[in-house]
């Protein structure tokens, strides 16, 4: 089994060069005082007004498979997925053709093939396995806000994926386990005026796992960006 190793102090440019989706972890639980530190980071990230309506609950060790084992059961007896906010679910146009050729990179590392549905199916279930991260954490707003609060909570997740890639944390953002949001309350104990809505599984990064090899590329900022001077 490959080793964590004490990832060396980077720049804020190297640590958002750097963040990437982790899809496979190392046993290793986080030191306590570096959890803590980290999410004292993310509480660091900008809101409307400062009102910071994220409510986040984290799951290690055992409870973390405990909720792995229900998030897997509940997809291999096909319980109707019931999530909090309706997603798209169908992209379109370049947008499509970006999570295409995300697909082919991350399936080729895997090794699946475009017809090999078993490996596919497979490929699926590790979303609910959490990738055997250690720890999960999920992130849920009051259910009174809406898409515009929605919006301080993306910036909360980006904050707290940056803190961990900072130091030497992985961790992948999953909109699929929130399908599932039912289970999550009543693991945590939440109330049902929260809305779930994203998982962020994190750890150590296992370099040993193929799925791991994938950089996807973003698109030139002529693309996106419009400068006027």
């Amino acid at each position: 089994m490959t080793n964590a190793k004490k990832a060396p102090a980077l720049s804020f440019d190297e640590v958002i060069a750097q963040r990437k989706s982790v899809r496979g972890f190392l046993p290793q639980a986080i030191p306590e005082a570096l959890l803590h530190k980290i999410f004292a980071l993310a509480q660091q990230a900008p809101s409307n007004c400062n009102i910071q309506p994220w409510n986040v609950a984290v799951a290690s060790g055992e409870s973390c498979k405990v909720l792995r084992d229900k998030l897997v059961s509940a997809v291999e007896q096909q319980v109707t997925p019931n999530p909090d906010y309706s997603r798209t679910e169908r992209f379109e146009g370049v947008f499509r053709q970006r999570q295409v050729d995300t697909a082919v990179e991350l399936y080729n590392n895997m090794n699946i093939g475009r017809d090999d549905k078993e490996g596919r199916q497979w490929a699926m279930m590790r979303n609910f396995e959490l990738f055997d991260a250690p720890h999960i954490a999920f992130i849920s707003m009051p259910k009174i806000f809406n898409e515009s609060v929605a919006i301080d909570v993306g910036m909360y997740a980006q904050t707290l994926m940056l803190a961990m890639t900072a130091h030497g944390i992985g961790s992948c953002a999953q909109a699929s386990v929130s399908r599932y949001p039912d289970i999550i309350r009543q693991h945590f104990g939440l109330d049902d005026s929260l809305a779930v809505l994203i998982g962020i599984s994190f750890g150590y990064e296992d370099s040993a796992i193929p799925a791991n090899r994938t950089i996807v590329p973003r698109a030139n900022i002529a693309e996106d960006v419009l400068f006027m001077g």
